[in-house]
C-alpha cells in the first residue's frame, strides 16, 4: 500500500520546476507518473521516495502536514536542489491550499475566528449564501450590510487604481493562462502547471487573491484531467479557463473592480445587538479536505447570516460537524440545535458575506425556535420561484448563493432527477438535485426515498442551480400546511429535516398509498440540452481538451460542412454565437510565417481573447435559457432567446 504524500504549497513546486533545465524539464511528467507509488512513510513523520540507487528524495512537512518552504524537500543526488527528483516528487504531491489570513474582529483577535474558512480554489465546497432571496431581502438589510463591505467604494468616487505590480503581476498571468489554454489538457503537463503556479504566486503577492484563486482551479482541474479522475468535467474546466482569463484580462486592462480584484480577509465588523433563528444546516465538504457545517440563519428583518464550523478533516469531520457545539459568545447550542433554534447577540461581529465572528466581546443567548411558516422564514415561500430566480440573476454577487424556498409535489425519478412541480398554476416541471453527491451524506439517500411518494406535497429551501435548466438543490424540507398528503415529522424537529444530516424513515411519510398526480409521459423539453449552443460549448471544450491545435483541426473542411455547423445558430437566431465561433475558428487556425518558415506571430493573445469572447457569451445566452426554464408553462414551446450582444475579442 502506497503512502499518500503529503501536501505542497504551490510557490515550492513552481521554484523546483524553474530551476530545471530545458533538458530535464522535458522528461518531468514520465518521471512524476510513478514516483507516489514508491512513497515511504518514516517514523519521524517524514516521507521519502527512492529513485534509483544515489536519488533520495525526503519530504519533512510542517506541523499542519504541508510542505511550505524549499528546504523541507530535500534529494541526495548530486544536482540537488536543481534535479529531476526533487521537482517530480513535488509535482507528484496535491496542492496545498492558500492558507486562510486571521479574520480578526474589530474588538478581538480571538484565533478561534481564523479556522473557518477553506481555500478559496476548492471548486466543491458550497458556497454560503449571502441572502435567501426572499422578499425579505429588502433595502432595509442591503443598508445594514453596506457599512460592513469594506471592498465597495462610495457612489461618484472611483475605484483606487491598480499598482504597477498588479498590473505587472496580472499582465503576466494573462500571457501564462493564455499559453495554457493554447497548449490544452494534452499538452498541459507540469511544466505548463508550474508556470500557471509562479503567476499565481505573484498575483497572490500583489494583493490579486481572486487571480490567485482562479489559477489554482485552472490547475487542479487539468490534473484532474490528466489523471482522469472520476467526477472530472470538462465543463468544469471550461468554466474555470474562462473565469481565469476573464479575470487576469480585465486587471491587466487597468480595471480595479473590486469584484475582480477580490480580498484576502474577510474584515468582520460590528454588528451590535442581533436577534436571529436558524432555517437549516448543511454540510460542507471540500476537494481540498476540508469539512464542516454551516447554519444559515435569518433576522427577524429578513437578512441573512450564518455560523460556520469549516475546518481540515474531509468527511468524518462533515459529518460530525452538525451536532458539534457552536462556537460563538458561549452559546450552549450545537449547530443540530441552532438550526432549529435561534440566538440574541450582544456585541456580534459580521464579515461582508453575513458570517457571524466570534470575539472575546460577542455574547449569545438561546432563543426557541420558529417554525417556516412564521416570520422571517415565511416569506421565503411566499411567491413564485421563477419570480425569484430573475432576481438572483439579475444580482450576479449573490445569484450562486442564495437560498431559494418553494411548495412542491413530488411526481417521480427520473434518471439521477427527483421530478416536483411548483404547487402553483402553469407552473414547470423542476428538477432536484443533490446538495452534495457523496454516498455517506444523507442527501442522496433522502432524495431517493421522497421519489418513492408520487403525488407528496413538500415545502422545499435550497440552492437553485444557475448551470442547469430549472434546477433546486434542497437544503432541507418540511410539511406544506393544511396538506394532507405531506410528510409528518416529529415535534423536535420543527417542521423541517435538514437533508444532509436527518435521515426521512418509513414514518415520517403519509400512510395509506400514494396521492394522485398526474405523471408526465417523459421529463418537459430542455431548452438549454435543445438549443444549437451546444455546438458552441463542444468548440470550446475541444479547445480546452486538445489546445489551439485541436479547434483549428475541427473547424477545417469544405464550405458546406462549415456552413452545416454554424446554419443551425443562424437559423435559430443565434448570429452573434455563431459569428464568434467562426472567430475562433479562424483564429486558431492563423499561424502566419515569414518567408523562412518562422511563425511571424506566436502569441497565443488573439486565440485567447477569440475564446474567450465565445466563452463569455455561451455563458451569457445559457444563462438566458435556464431564466426562461424556470419560467416555461408545461406544454409550450421554449421562448426564442434572442443572442446576447457579443464580447470584443479585443
Amino acid at each position: 500500500m502506497s503512502t499518500e504524500l503529503p501536501p505542497v504549497a504551490p510557490e515550492v513546486l513552481a521554484e523546483a520546476v524553474e530551476h530545471l533545465t530545458a533538458r530535464l524539464r522535458k522528461k518531468l511528467d514520465a518521471a512524476i507518473e510513478d514516483c507516489a507509488a514508491g512513497a515511504v512513510l518514516e517514523a519521524d513523520g517524514t516521507v521519502t521516495l527512492r529513485f534509483g540507487e544515489d536519488a533520495l528524495v525526503t519530504l519533512r512537512p510542517g506541523p499542519a502536514g504541508t510542505v511550505t518552504a524549499a528546504e523541507q524537500a530535500t534529494c541526495s543526488c548530486l544536482l540537488a536542489p536543481r534535479c529531476l527528483h526533487r521537482a517530480a516528487a513535488l509535482g507528484a504531491a496535491p496542492l496545498a491550499d492558500t492558507p486562510p489570513e486571521p479574520t480578526a474582529t474589530a474588538e478581538s483577535t480571538d484565533p478561534a475566528e481564523a479556522t473557518e474558512l477553506p481555500d478559496p480554489a476548492a471548486p466543491t465546497e458550497p458556497a454560503v449564501p449571502a441572502g435567501p432571496g426572499g422578499p425579505a431581502g429588502s433595502s432595509e438589510a442591503a443598508e445594514r450590510r453596506a457599512p460592513l463591505k469594506a471592498e465597495s467604494t462610495e457612489p461618484g468616487v472611483p475605484a483606487p487604481a491598480l499598482t504597477d505590480a498588479q498590473l505587472r503581476a496580472a499582465g503576466a498571468l494573462w500571457h501564462v493562462a493564455a499559453e495554457a489554454l493554447a497548449a490544452g489538457v494534452t499538452a498541459g503537463g507540469a511544466v505548463v502547471q508550474a508556470e500557471l503556479l509562479r503567476a499565481a504566486h505573484t498575483a497572490r503577492l500583489a494583493g490579486l487573491p481572486r487571480a490567485e484563486a482562479a489559477a489554482l482551479r485552472v490547475v487542479r482541474g487539468l490534473r484532474a484531467a490528466r489523471e482522469r479522475r472520476a467526477g472530472q468535467r470538462l465543463g468544469d474546466l471550461t468554466g474555470a479557463f474562462r473565469e481565469l482569463l476573464h479575470t487576469a484580462g480585465t486587471l491587466a486592462g487597468g480595471s480595479a473592480d473590486p469584484a475582480l480584484t477580490g480580498t484576502a480577509r474577510r474584515a468582520y465588523a460590528p454588528g451590535g445587538s442581533l436577534q436571529v433563528h436558524g432555517l437549516c444546516r448543511e454540510p460542507v465538504l471540500s476537494a481540498t479536505g476540508y469539512g464542516g457545517v454551516v447554519t444559515h440563519l435569518l433576522a427577524p428583518d429578513g437578512t441573512a447570516y450564518s455560523v460556520s464550523d469549516v475546518r481540515p478533516g474531509g468527511l468524518a469531520r462533515a459529518r460530525g460537524a452538525g451536532s458539534a457545539s457552536v462556537a460563538l459568545g458561549g452559546a450552549t447550542l450545537d449547530h443540530a440545535g441552532l438550526a432549529r433554534g435561534g440566538l440574541r447577540i450582544v456585541g456580534a461581529t459580521v464579515s461582508p458575506d453575513g458570517r457571524l465572528g466570534a470575539g472575546r466581546g460577542v455574547r449569545a443567548t438561546p432563543l426557541p425556535g420558529i417554525a417556516w411558516t412564521e416570520r422571517p422564514a415565511a416569506p421565503l415561500f411566499a411567491r413564485p420561484a421563477a419570480e425569484a430566480v430573475a432576481e438572483l440573476l439579475a444580482d450576479p454577487d449573490t445569484a450562486e448563493s442564495a437560498l431559494l424556498g418553494c411548495d412542491v409535489t413530488v411526481v417521480g425519478a427520473a434518471g439521477e432527477h427527483l421530478l416536483v412541480r411548483e404547487t402553483r398554476p402553469d407552473a414547470p416541471l423542476l428538477r432536484l438535485l443533490p446538495a452534495h453527491p457523496h454516498p455517506e451524506l444523507a442527501h442522496t439517500e433522502n432524495l431517493r426515498r421522497i421519489a418513492s411518494y408520487p403525488g407528496l406535497v413538500l415545502r422545499v429551501l435550497g440552492r437553485p442551480d444557475l448551470d442547469r435548466t430549472a434546477t433546486l438543490r434542497p437544503l432541507a424540507v418540511g410539511p406544506v400546511p393544511g396538506a394532507e398528503h405531506t410528510l409528518r415529522l416529529p415535534g423536535e424537529w420543527l417542521g423541517r429535516a435538514d437533508l444532509g444530516y436527518d435521515r426521512l424513515q418509513g414514518g415520517h411519510f403519509p400512510q395509506g398509498g400514494a396521492a394522485p398526480v398526474a405523471l408526465p409521459a417523459a421529463e418537459e423539453p430542455d431548452p438549454l440540452a435543445d438549443s444549437p449552443l451546444w455546438r458552441v460549448r463542444r468548440l470550446l471544450e475541444t479547445g480546452v481538451a486538445g489546445g489551439r491545435r485541436a479547434v483549428a483541426e475541427a473547424a477545417r473542411g469544405t464550405t458546406s460542412l462549415v456552413a452545416a455547423s454554424y446554419g443551425p445558430l443562424r437559423r435559430a437566431g443565434l448570429t452573434g454565437a455563431a459569428d464568434l465561433a467562426a472567430a475562433l475558428a479562424a483564429e486558431a487556425d492563423r499561424r502566419p510565417r515569414d518567408v523562412f518558415g518562422r511563425l511571424a506571430d506566436p502569441s497565443p493573445d488573439g486565440y485567447a481573447w477569440a475564446w474567450l469572447a465565445a466563452a463569455t457569451h455561451l455563458a451569457a445566452a445559457e444563462r438566458c435559457l435556464i431564466a426562461a426554464s424556470w419560467a416555461a408553462v408545461p406544454g409550450s414551446a421554449p421562448s426564442p432567446v434572442a443572442s446576447p450582444v457579443p464580447v470584443s475579442g479585443r
